[in-house]
């Protein structure tokens, strides 16, 4: 799969326009045709990972873009490594990782986006959230018991609640676009028969067993109800500045290269490159030169 494939295949998978979308047009089993071997998935993937180092360097170094890349999934759809297997070769100075789980005291004192504010990237920086603000219109829409621990003043919690919160997501990430901050979410898209088989893993492999709780079995019993929530929530949000790729998670060779040709394409439209000096900064660097020169 050579990379002008690879850049063309995204297509399947960006949704940039929600209008209409459907999540069942989409196939959480989708290898575009293709049936690689491990070694050859490997291989691409190390490519992939080595184009993101480079690329990232220059985020870096011109420091004027931040990126900031969204991870939502079913449980065991894979997120964790994704990340770990893309991520593997940037620089760990350029990119932070932050994971959300259930909001504590001193966040719900405060409105749901506060708390992902404070974990956003600065300019030159990747930023990973394992889970994100879109937790708020998912599972607290699935669990709706949930709103009545967020102190909301009555008068806020209408009939379209939901909605609303859409519509500020929509909002904000539309301003953070204006800012600087290129937003790229990821929904790895998990069939139910696959989320068996891993879960069934996890049970009988000991070295596994951390990865599986009980209250990932409950909460497959909502299947359909998240299904409809990630639907309406990648409708409401999917615009071209901040695009969501909804990509097949049954099989973890094909999202990781997803993934990664997502982020290379993210990155290439910033039109990324080395700061050039200047005038005095090239006299600067003349004479440092001359120094060392006469100095050793």
């Amino acid at each position: 799969m050579d990379p002008k494939t690879r850049r063309k295949l995204l297509s399947r998978y960006r949704v940039e326009k929600g209008k209409g979308f459907q999540l069942k047009d989409h196939d959480p089993g989708d290898t575009a045709g293709y049936d690689l071997g491990k070694p050859t998935a490997t291989a691409l993937l190390q490519e992939g990972v080595e184009y993101l180092s480079t690329m990232q360097e220059k985020l870096y170094a011109q420091d004027r873009w931040a990126v900031l890349c969204i991870f939502q999934a079913m449980d065991a759809a894979g997120k964790d490594s994704a990340i770990k297997h893309v991520f593997s070769g940037v620089n760990p100075q350029g990119c932070h990782v932050a994971s959300f789980k259930a909001p504590g005291p001193v966040e719900r004192d405060h409105d749901f986006l506060w708390r992902h504010v404070a974990a956003l990237p600065a300019r030159g920086m990747i930023g990973i959230h394992n889970r994100s603000w879109y937790e708020e219109v998912l599972v607290v829409r699935v669990h709706p018991e949930i709103l009545t621990g967020q102190k909301l003043p009555e008068a806020v919690r209408s009939k379209h609640i939901w909605e609303e919160r859409l519509a500020d997501i929509a909002g904000f990430e539309g301003y953070l676009g204006r800012q600087g901050v290129k937003v790229v979410k990821f929904f790895l898209h998990l069939s139910p028969e696959e989320q068996r088989r891993r879960f069934l893993k996890r049970i009988e492999e000991p070295e596994k067993h951390w990865k599986f709780e009980a209250g990932d079995l409950a909460e497959r019993r909502h299947w359909d109800a998240y299904q409809a929530a990630y639907e309406a929530a990648i409708r409401a949000t999917a615009t071209a500045e901040a695009p969501w790729y909804v990509v097949p998670a049954d099989n973890k060779w094909f999202t990781r290269l997803v993934v990664a040709e997502a982020l290379a394409a993210t990155l290439e439209g910033l039109d990324l490159h080395y700061p050039k000096p200047g005038a005095a900064e090239l006299a600067a660097l003349a004479a440092a030169r001359t120094a060392l020169d006469e100095n050793g």
